[in-house]
């Protein structure tokens, strides 16, 4: 698999990465342990050498689970984990970025990681109660520890990146993007771009449903975030499936699957711009990894661009409890 770099810190990682929280968190039913290690190394051997995980995934199994996985091939992999929460009782209860719980949380992630150093770190999401500098400034100290290499920040506004990238330079920005969802791309975008710093996009297809394999129909499990979320009501399915059949067209003419063409079409947009798609499938994984040798032509993407330009997605993507803690 290719490699893209993210930015201008010299991160270097696959094209596509694997973000492993549905193995753990989020998307119930939860698959076996042991075939999730199988999975993550699978993913190594076909060249996938970025993997995602955080602390509040499981809470700490996720990492745990990333950990003894890719023990094997800890000089071959890139881990990103994240901090950012307190942590009660096995339960996320709401955010935490004071500068004594940012190192508590990294010593906690190195254990469980079982690695001595992390390769990026993330705050998870902007905590209005602590100054994104002071956040900046407790990561840098642990880079002259030593004990992380790479800053990053997820779903932070064009500001706190700015504010957050002159105390620590900013590697990368994990946010969520994808051929529906694109606010992106009005200021953020352009602020990362001018900094040099790569973004990390998740949910690039859509938790599922830009790859085609739901409909309507589909009913998800008790505990399955997407229960809640407005983007996945039966009405929006319904009205959303416009998007879906544009991406098929494209995929039947590429001789590609739909959840191609949408790692390919985020692919497609900058260079510095890295999918981490999330699967506990061994064959979606390989599925997932093909989109990294699909080219679409500058036609292809104005065709693209222009036929989804007359499309409404029905739904936010999340609720507007959810979206008022991105820190956007």
């Amino acid at each position: 698999m290719q490699k893209r770099k993210l930015g201008n810190s010299g991160l270097e990682v696959s094209a596509i990465g694997l973000g492993c929280m549905g193995m753990t968190f989020s998307y119930v039913p939860f698959p076996e342990k042991k075939d999730m290690i199988v999975l993550m190394r699978q993913a190594v051997e076909q060249g996938v050498t970025f993997f995602d995980t955080a602390e509040v995934y499981g809470p700490h199994n996720n990492e745990e689970l990333v950990g003894e996985a890719l023990a094997p091939f800890r000089n071959k992999v890139v881990i990103a984990t994240k901090f950012g929460f307190d942590i009660q009782d096995g339960k996320m209860v709401g955010v935490n970025s004071r500068p004594e719980h940012i190192k508590k949380a990294v010593e906690g992630s190195l254990k469980r990681l079982q690695v001595d150093v992390i390769d990026l770190l993330y705050q998870h999401r902007v905590d209005p109660n602590v100054p994104i500098e002071e956040v900046a400034g407790a990561v840098k100290d642990l880079i002259k520890e030593g004990k992380v290499k790479y800053f990053g920040l997820s779903e932070a506004g064009a500001n706190t990146i700015r504010r957050a990238h002159t105390v620590q330079p900013v590697s990368a920005l994990q946010s969520e993007y994808s051929m529906w969802t694109r606010q992106h791309e009005k200021e953020i975008i352009p602020t990362i771009e001018e900094l040099g710093i790569g973004l990390v996009a998740f949910s690039p297809l859509g938790k599922g449903f830009l790859a085609g394999k739901m409909d309507e129909t589909t009913k998800f499990g008790e505990g399955d975030i997407r229960n809640i979320l407005p983007r996945y009501s039966e009405e929006a399915r319904i009205a959303n499936k416009a998007l879906l059949d544009l991406i098929t067209k494209f995929a039947e003419r590429k001789n590609a699957t739909p959840a191609q063409i949408a790692l390919a079409w985020v692919l497609a947009q900058k260079p510095w711009i890295v999918p981490i798609p999330g699967t506990t499938k061994l064959h979606r994984l390989t599925e997932n990894n093909g989109a990294a040798s699909i080219e679409l032509t500058v036609e292809e993407l104005l065709e693209i661009e222009e036929a989804s330009a007359h499309i409404k997605i029905m739904g936010t993507r999340y609720t507007d409890a959810m979206e008022k803690s991105t820190g956007l």
